[in-house]
């Protein structure tokens, strides 16, 4: 009886959360006229996402997406693998203590620090720009974790065996710690790159031009009131912006599924 209840409830979530997108789909693939009356005769069109694309730069928004998320991942990759690396294999005093001020950072909302990092952005003069959107993201408590724990569990015979073939830290660490770590490398980037795909607040507050907008707040912009749009072609804009992420899972969702696995059972 327990597990009926838990399926029907999960088909029930399920159902919730696909009705936004149902409606998306329905909206946007056919004309204004239809977008509030579902009739299975109504006609298909692609007209909302040429009109869409044509009255916004969303060319100039995936860019900016593009750049944001890259810059991003690449930075969170090599400090948090250095950081991990350092408090997992390394000796030193006071290791314990700023390790748990890393995960401090866990704990604190990134919205409570928007008024000191446009601050921070300011004085640097790089308000304003795809660098000052990424910046604060650079170095992630959650990654740092991650990998710490993960390269923890890496047998230290591995590393000593690397040594004794004349290997150095920086070829032990690429060479041993990083390739054994891979699905948890996967895993995050995932997450982050999904994260920062769709991240608005900060984005919102800190650029005020085109040529340093992301997708989130373009789609804001485009779809604001004073524009007059209608929501056939809102909803045509909101699937270009979600199209390269749904895209992804549905080309990659068995080596997603894998490797948060992976992730979990290290």
């Amino acid at each position: 009886m327990t597990h009926k209840l838990d399926t029907v409830g999960a088909w029930l979530l399920g159902i919730l959360w696909f009705l936004p997108l149902a409606y998306t789909l329905w909206a946007a693939f056919h004309p204004s006229a239809y977008s509030t009356h579902f009739d299975l005769a109504a006609p298909l069109t692609l007209e909302n996402f040429v009109a869409a694309w044509s009255m916004a730069p969303f060319g100039r928004y995936f860019l900016n997406t593009f750049i944001l998320v890259t810059m991003v991942l690449v930075a969170q990759f090599i400090l948090s693998t250095l950081a991990a690396y350092a408090f997992a294999r390394f000796e030193f005093r006071g290791r314990d203590v700023v390790f748990m001020l890393v995960l401090l950072q866990l704990m604190i909302m990134p919205d409570v620090l928007i008024v000191e990092n446009y601050r921070l952005m300011s004085w640097l003069g790089v308000r304003d720009t795809i660098f000052a959107v990424g910046l604060p993201y650079f170095a992630s408590a959650f990654g740092i974790f991650l990998l710490r724990q993960t390269f923890k569990t890496i047998p230290r015979e591995l590393e000593e065996a690397a040594r004794v073939e004349g290997a150095s830290r920086w070829q032990i660490l690429l060479k041993v710690y990083v390739p054994l770590a891979k699905p948890i490398y996967v895993a995050y980037g995932l997450v982050s790159v999904s994260y920062h795909w769709n991240n608005f607040l900060w984005p919102l507050i800190i650029t005020n031009s085109v040529e340093s907008r992301p997708l989130t707040v373009g789609l804001q912009v485009f779809a604001s009131t004073d524009q007059g749009i209608d929501w056939s072609i809102i909803t045509a804009a909101t699937l270009l912006s979600a199209a390269p992420l749904l895209i992804a899972f549905l080309l990659f969702q068995r080596q997603f599924v894998q490797s948060f696995m992976r992730a979990g059972i290290r």
